[in-house]
């Protein structure tokens, strides 16, 4: 009795294991993987610094194992390897389909020398950095970027309603911030209470252009009691050329 039993035990294992092992073999690619190839490999995304021709060269060495066995693991890696590329979505579609879909990285600003910030404030690197344009640049330590996007955050509301962009943010290893604005303007200021100071300065604008066609070239904003401003020298003229002890321009304090 206990010998039938096992015999029956010993069938019942032979069967399964013959069963299972051409559905594991397909699943492994151990053979049979030329017959379900992948036929179709749809890609999405923006395109504007992934090409779909990158990502399908990145993934073609994947593909040798047919639609079942393809590790979409290994599909993933190998698209998140790709500069740009911030996150990756990869799914098979029957009977013969791949689809991938490429979230690109979306740079904010310019970090250091060669690198980019991202919009969650990562700082990342790609090999045509330098060519992105229309961001502005941050010059900071790593671990002040925080700090740097709130400021810069700042610095624009404040400027924006004179037409003013921050081109430019500048901190020091001291503390110390500098601005410079999309005019060309360079606004210094200084280590403590830069937001309050800032302000400040954005408030007395009004006051400080009224009368004036031309924007500041120099802000230092490192006083107690208020700031110094430099304007651009007046264009000469035959009464007033400055070779004959015409006026210059002068700072202002205010």
């Amino acid at each position: 009795m206990k010998g039938a039993t096992s015999l029956r035990l010993a069938a019942w294992l032979i069967a399964i294991v013959v069963v299972a092992l051409p559905v594991v073999g397909v699943l492994q690619g151990w053979f049979a993987s030329g017959s379900w190839p992948v036929r179709e490999l749809q890609v999405h995304a923006t395109f504007r610094h992934v090409s779909a021709a990158q990502v399908r060269a990145a993934v073609a060495p994947t593909l040798g194992a047919g639609f079942f066995a393809i590790h979409l693991d290994k599909v993933r890696d190998a698209v998140a390897a790709l500069p740009w590329v911030g996150q990756v979505e990869v799914s098979k579609r029957w009977p013969d389909a791949l689809d991938i879909t490429v979230t690109e990285i979306r740079p904010v600003a310019h970090w250091g020398d060669g690198a980019l910030l991202d919009e969650d404030g990562r700082i990342f690197k790609v090999p045509d950095a330098g060519v992105v344009n229309g961001l502005p640049k941050f010059q900071a330590p790593d671990g002040r970027v925080a700090d740097v996007m709130a400021f810069y955050r700042t610095a624009t509301t404040d400027f924006v309603p004179y037409g003013l962009r921050v081109s430019e943010v500048d901190l020091s290893a001291r503390g110390g911030w500098t601005l410079l604005l999309s005019n060309g303007a360079r606004v210094v200021v200084g280590d403590g209470q830069p937001d309050q100071r800032l302000a400040r300065f954005a408030a007395a604008l009004p006051i400080l252009m009224r009368g004036r066609s031309d924007g500041f070239v120099y802000a230092d904003l490192r006083y107690s009691n208020g700031f110094a401003v430099r304007w651009p020298e007046p264009a000469p003229t035959p009464s007033q050329n400055p070779k004959n002890g015409g006026p210059h321009a002068a700072d202002g304090n205010v």
